[in-house]
């Protein structure tokens, strides 16, 4: 990694990106939770009300099950969120920083770290989904989290809690790919510096957001069908499939996609806001000092060649050069001065600059016969 990717990493610690993390994870989780039950019932195979649309939804909700039907569930993703977004982001900023220093293409950098992180976090959201998609279906009997997790425990045993876990990581990876993946080339195209820019992050947050969450939902309708076990045992996500399918066609692996883009919109642009701001705010930099992650074209170190020494150029490899960029007529006029004495402090220089000199002093062929001095104009004796 060359020095300016040196100096753009991030400027914040394990510490400080967990806790943003779990801050950022908590917050979004529980603002759009109500939501969130809308999605769950809109995608229920079973549910009356499945037919209904968004706000129709809400208002069933509302006005037949209670003001606070909406919510039920939330303390669960509460306790989960919060571990698990921590591990999240500090699993992908760890991740990115090191696949920095081996490879030079930033896109592969963002998918194998999404994947990486995403395996950690849905290792402990998992259990958690599925508790609170049992509280918020149509004509759930559980009204705690405490009697759900329980109830689910003694009557299906451990492996319940993590029947989608292998449903969930097929549709995150992809999901979370396409999320950082978006997220960081809308941050490059918008904010190239990577300062602390709250209107980038939440644009940029809630682009990549509802793109992932349009192109992964039949998925999450799967793991839906996996989580609340509406429709009698069912196993894996073969059996979901062939089950949505026969009950729902094909238009059935979408259903609440409108309401999934809705939720994870603005939940995704809280998500990174919120995380983005608790980052800046907790490393304690100015502004100018602070990068909120890696910059520009991540490039491998090239070797530098090693050169011991260069001796300086000679007053005479000086002027040949300067004589080289004269016309002929202009050389023919110039008489190249005698060679300077050598002195003592500069004999080693010389004797390096012997070697170099490929040409005697330059001759005046401008001289005419008629101006050179007889024998006894010079001084010489006549005998």
């Amino acid at each position: 990694m060359n020095m300016d990717d040196y100096e753009s990493l991030p400027t914040t610690s394990v510490g400080i990106n967990m806790t943003a993390g779990a801050l950022a994870g908590v917050l979004e989780h529980v603002v759009m939770y109500p939501l969130d039950s809308v999605k769950t019932r809109m995608q229920s195979l079973t549910s009356p009300t499945a037919h209904l649309n968004i706000m129709a939804t809400l208002r069933n909700m509302i006005s037949r099950e209670g003001l606070m039907r909406p919510v039920r569930g939330a303390s669960a993703v509460v306790l989960g969120a919060g571990p698990a977004h921590s591990l999240y982001f500090a699993v992908y900023e760890m991740t990115k920083e090191s696949l920095t220093k081996v490879t030079s293409h930033n896109h592969l950098n963002y998918v194998v770290s999404g994947s990486v992180a995403t395996l950690i976090h849905d290792a402990i959201s998992n259990p958690t989904d599925v508790i609170k998609q049992r509280m918020q279906m149509y004509n759930s009997p559980y009204t705690s989290v405490i009697r759900c997790m329980r109830d689910v425990y003694l009557k299906e045993g451990l492996r319940a809690f993590y029947r989608s876990y292998s449903t969930q990581l097929v549709m995150n990876i992809p999901y979370q790919t396409i999320h950082f993946t978006t997220y960081e080339f809308l941050q490059n195209m918008l904010n190239v510096e990577r300062k602390y820019n709250p209107v980038v992050h939440m644009a940029a947050g809630g682009a990549a957001g509802a793109a992932a969450a349009a192109i992964t939902t039949p998925m999450d309708v799967i793991k839906t069908l996996l989580n609340t076990q509406e429709t009698g045992l069912t196993k894996g996500m073969l059996e979901a499939s062939r089950k949505i399918y026969r009950m729902a066609g094909a238009r059935g692996f979408f259903k609440g996609i409108t309401a999934r883009v809705l939720y994870s919109m603005p939940a995704t642009a809280i998500c990174w806001s919120t995380y983005e701001f608790f980052k800046f705010y907790l490393c304690g930099l100015k502004p100018e000092e602070y990068k909120s992650s890696i910059t520009g074209r991540s490039e491998l170190a090239k070797p530098k060649a090693n050169v011991d020494y260069v001796l300086p150029k000679s007053e005479a490899e000086e002027q040949g050069e300067d004589l080289a960029d004269l016309t002929v007529k202009e050389v023919t006029t110039i008489h190249q001065p005698a060679p300077p004495s050598v002195s003592a402090s500069g004999a080693i220089k010389t004797v390096c600059e012997l070697s170099t000199r490929t040409a005697a002093p330059t001759i005046n062929m401008h001289t005419r016969h008629t101006e050179v001095k007889s024998p006894y104009e010079r001084g010489f004796s006549s005998t």
